[in-house]
């Protein structure tokens, strides 16, 4: 079975600089990969060279990025933009700031929509208020006539998760989806995502400091340090088992109740 997702040997230089070298992973259909590692790691370059997102001062010059079979890197822009979001979409670490702020929630999703089908306003929010429903925002049509800092955090997240899975895409990329939110909010996104998951088989590449959400989320997990893998494999047995010493490191930093 063809791979969904496979990187080969990617280095990614910013400037010239290597900041992510010879990276190796594999994703299919319906799997959670967890990225995890410190700040600085290059975690978010890896997603955002998926996604064609480097910026001009940034570039894979080694390896390979494959969606489907088709080589991202030495895609032509506009057969990547055909991609991103209907195949391949992206959830923003601060939802809210990635929103236009001076433009109605539902204005910016009826122009994600319309950028890559025909539809009709009525349509599309007929759409956005059934997703909205599946991801527990409620009363979705004021969600739609507000501006996003008429929004809280956590509402702005569901509505960065919304127009990400409007298209039912194959493959997600999180981006640190739940750090600016509070725990019981944080609890309520990684279940949205989940049931994403289940509905739509969506793969997703998670990026994240928090542990807890790898280990509630994701079937594999990276380790990364200082842009170099350092560990991979299941999520069981790199969290209980872990046989890289940064991984053995950064395991018993992170804190846990216990019993008495």
């Amino acid at each position: 079975m063809e791979s969904l997702l496979k990187l080969e040997h990617v280095t990614i230089c910013y400037n010239g600089e290597p900041v992510v070298r010879d990276v190796d992973l594999e994703l299919n259909k319906g799997e959670i990969l967890g990225v995890v590692g410190e700040s600085g790691s290059g975690k978010s370059t890896i997603i955002k060279a998926i996604m064609g997102l480097l910026g001009n001062e940034g570039m894979v010059t080694e390896g390979d990025i494959w969606y489907k079979g088709k080589n991202v890197v030495d895609m032509p822009e506009k057969e990547l933009r055909r991609l991103l979001g209907p195949e391949i979409a992206m959830v923003f670490q601060d939802s809210g700031a990635a929103l236009c702020p001076i433009r109605t929630v539902g204005d910016q999703i009826y122009e994600s929509l319309r950028e890559h089908e025909k539809i009709s306003r009525h349509e599309c929010d007929r759409r956005a208020l059934e997703m909205m429903a599946k991801i527990g925002l409620k009363d979705g049509g004021r969600v739609l006539k507000s501006y996003p800092f008429e929004l809280s955090g956590g509402m702005n997240q569901r509505v960065g998760i919304c127009i990400s899975m409007l298209q039912n895409p194959s493959l997600l990329l999180a981006d640190e989806p739940t750090s600016a939110l509070d725990v019981t909010v944080q609890k309520q996104v990684v279940e949205e995502m989940l049931l994403m998951r289940r509905e739509y088989e969506t793969a997703m590449v998670v990026v994240t400091h928090n542990i807890g959400v790898v280990e509630k989320m994701a079937d594999q997990v990276l380790v990364l340090k200082n842009g170099e893998v350092r560990e991979y494999g299941k999520t069981a047995q790199v969290l209980t088992a872990p046989t890289d010493p940064y991984t053995k490191e950064l395991m018993r930093s992170v804190l846990r109740l216990k019993r008495a």
